[in-house]
């Protein structure tokens, strides 16, 4: 497995991914997002992600969309290519990287690769999560910030998938970050 670095905004590379494999394809052919992936022992991308700096703070990356191939999803694929991102982030000087997320699988796989939840939605229900862990003034610990998110997802009109996820991880802390996280 490859994972590589195509490009920073505003200049990023345009993908075309196959929408029948990839959630989100379309959105990487904008060419204002940077983009990095993924490729199996072919060559052939088997994820991605697009970013791009916050409007208004320009020591904030955003990861905007992150996209796995739906036969390659749950091997951690999506983590190991976020952590990259964030890693060259930080070699260029941002302070933090914040997503937006839609579901409970999401929401795991970022915090696998360090990522925490903020207390915040977006304006469309999407749990906000950072690098490094968010400093706030609440007293919460690992587990309870991580609960916290978890049950945002619970009060949804869920998949049961998505149900049975989060029953599994009822009353848990966070899960195992991989090595060289934080």
């Amino acid at each position: 497995m490859e994972y590589e670095l195509l490009g920073w905004p505003p200049d990023g590379p345009k993908l075309r991914l196959d929408y029948k494999r990839f959630s989100y394809a379309g959105k990487f052919v904008m060419t204002n997002t940077g983009k990095a992936v993924a490729r199996d022992d072919d060559g052939e991308i088997i994820a991605a992600v697009a970013f791009n700096e916050d409007r208004t703070d320009a020591d904030t990356l955003w990861l905007r969309y992150v996209t796995v191939d739906r036969d390659r999803r749950g091997e951690g694929i999506g983590p190991q290519l976020c952590r990259l991102v964030r890693d060259q982030a930080f070699e260029r000087d941002y302070e933090r990287l914040r997503i937006a997320v839609n579901n409970p699988f999401a929401y795991e796989a970022l915090y696998r690769a360090g990522f925490a939840y903020t207390g915040e939605t977006t304006g469309i229900a999407e749990l906000v999560l950072e690098y490094p862990t968010p400093a706030d003034d609440t007293d919460w610990g690992d587990r309870e910030r991580y609960q916290a998110g978890l049950e945002e997802f619970r009060d949804r009109d869920l998949s049961d998938d998505e149900t049975v996820f989060l029953d599994a991880r009822r009353d848990s802390g966070p899960p195992n970050r991989e090595a060289g996280d934080e």
